[in-house]
C-alpha cells in the first residue's frame, strides 16, 4: 500500500480518494493520465506562477455563459475540456487560493456535467508555497481530446423555485438550509462585503430558517480541510444531519460549493445541492421570505 493510499484509509473522510496532498500532486504533475487545474479566486495568481503543467480555468469567463446568467452549457464545457486537454478518463485535480474556494466550485461544475475522477489538492496554493514547492509561468498546450460531457446533474444544483419548496421543511426541521457567508451579510449588517460589487443584491439579511455556518469553518489556518471530527461538530451543532435534504448558498456559489464539497465527500450527506442563484439572486427577488437579525 502506497504512503498515499494509507493515509486515506486512515483519514476518516467519507471519500478520501477526493483529496490528495501536495506530495501526491509533485509526484504526479508530469503524469499523461493527470491534468492540475488552476482555478483562483485572483484570476492574476496563475500567471505569476503555477504548478508545472497545470492549466488555468477562468471562473467567470471559462465556467460562465456570457450572455445569460448560467455556466457554460453542455457543448461548451465539452469544448472547454477539448482546449486544455481533458479527456474522460483524465485525473483532474483542483487547487486554487483562498482555502480552494474556487476550485471546489470547479470541482462541483465538473461533477454536474458527470466528469469521473475529480480530486482537490488540500491546502491548494497556500501549502504549496509554504512547502517551498515550484512555480513556472510558462502555459502548457495540450492537444483536442473528443471530450464527451454527460447531460447537467440537477440532483447537486439548486433553483430558487426548489428553495422555496423546501422552506416548509425547513420550519419543521426535516430540511434544512445553510448560509455560508459571513456572519455580517447573514445577519443583514452589510448586503455584500467589500469588494465583490459585482455580487450586489437589493436586500440584505438571510433565506428565513436558514441556518448561519461561514464557509471558512471548514478549513484550517493553512488551508487545510479540518479534520472530520470537527467538520461533525461544526455541522452538527446547528442541526445539519447526515439525512436531511440540505441546501448551501452564498452570494453567488462559489463559497457555498466548498460547503457542498464538505458536507457530500468529506462528511457523507446524501442529499446536499448548491443554490447558485445564492443571495445575488434571493436578495433581489419580490415577495420572498427575508430575515434579519440586526
Amino acid at each position: 500500500m502506497t504512503q498515499q493510499a494509507e493515509a486515506a484509509t486512515t483519514s476518516g473522510y467519507y471519500d478520501p480518494s477526493v483529496l490528495v496532498s501536495t506530495e501526491w500532486v509533485a509526484e504526479h504533475q508530469a503524469d499523461p493520465g493527470v491534468r492540475i487545474v488552476e482555478c483562483d479566486e485572483d484570476i492574476l495568481l496563475y500567471d505569476i506562477g503555477h504548478i508545472p503543467g497545470a492549466v488555468k480555468l477562468d471562473w467567470h469567463t471559462d465556467l460562465q455563459n456570457q450572455i445569460r446568467r448560467d455556466f457554460v452549457s453542455k457543448e461548451e464545457f465539452e469544448q472547454l475540456m477539448d482546449s486544455v486537454g481533458i479527456s474522460n478518463e483524465t485525473i483532474v485535480i483542483f487547487y486554487g487560493d483562498r482555502n480552494n474556494w474556487y476550485a471546489t466550485y470547479a470541482f462541483w461544475l465538473f461533477k454536474y456535467y458527470g466528469h469521473g475522477d475529480c480530486r482537490v489538492m488540500d491546502g491548494g496554493r497556500a501549502t504549496w508555497e509554504a512547502e517551498g514547492r515550484s512555480y513556472e509561468t510558462k502555459v502548457p498546450a495540450y492537444i483536442s481530446t473528443g471530450y464527451q460531457a454527460q447531460e447537467p446533474d440537477q440532483s447537486i444544483r439548486a433553483f430558487r423555485d426548489d428553495v422555496m419548496q423546501l422552506l416548509p421543511l425547513v420550519e419543521t426541521g426535516k430540511s434544512a438550509l445553510v448560509d455560508v457567508r459571513s456572519p455580517q451579510e447573514y445577519s443583514g449588517e452589510v448586503i455584500h462585503m467589500p469588494g465583490y460589487p459585482q455580487e450586489g443584491a437589493q436586500r440584505a439579511g438571510h433565506i428565513k430558517g436558514a441556518r448561519s455556518i461561514p464557509w471558512a469553518l471548514a478549513a484550517n489556518p493553512d488551508g487545510t480541510f479540518k479534520t472530520p471530527d470537527q467538520l461533525r461538530e461544526i455541522y452538527a451543532s446547528e442541526g445539519i444531519a447526515e439525512d436531511k435534504d440540505v441546501i448551501a448558498y452564498c452570494r453567488i456559489g462559489e463559497r457555498s460549493s466548498h460547503t457542498w464539497f464538505v458536507l457530500t465527500y468529506l462528511l457523507g450527506h446524501q442529499n446536499v445541492r448548491n443554490y447558485d442563484g445564492s443571495w445575488t439572486e434571493w436578495g433581489s427577488l419580490v415577495n420572498v421570505p427575508i430575515e434579519k437579525s440586526v
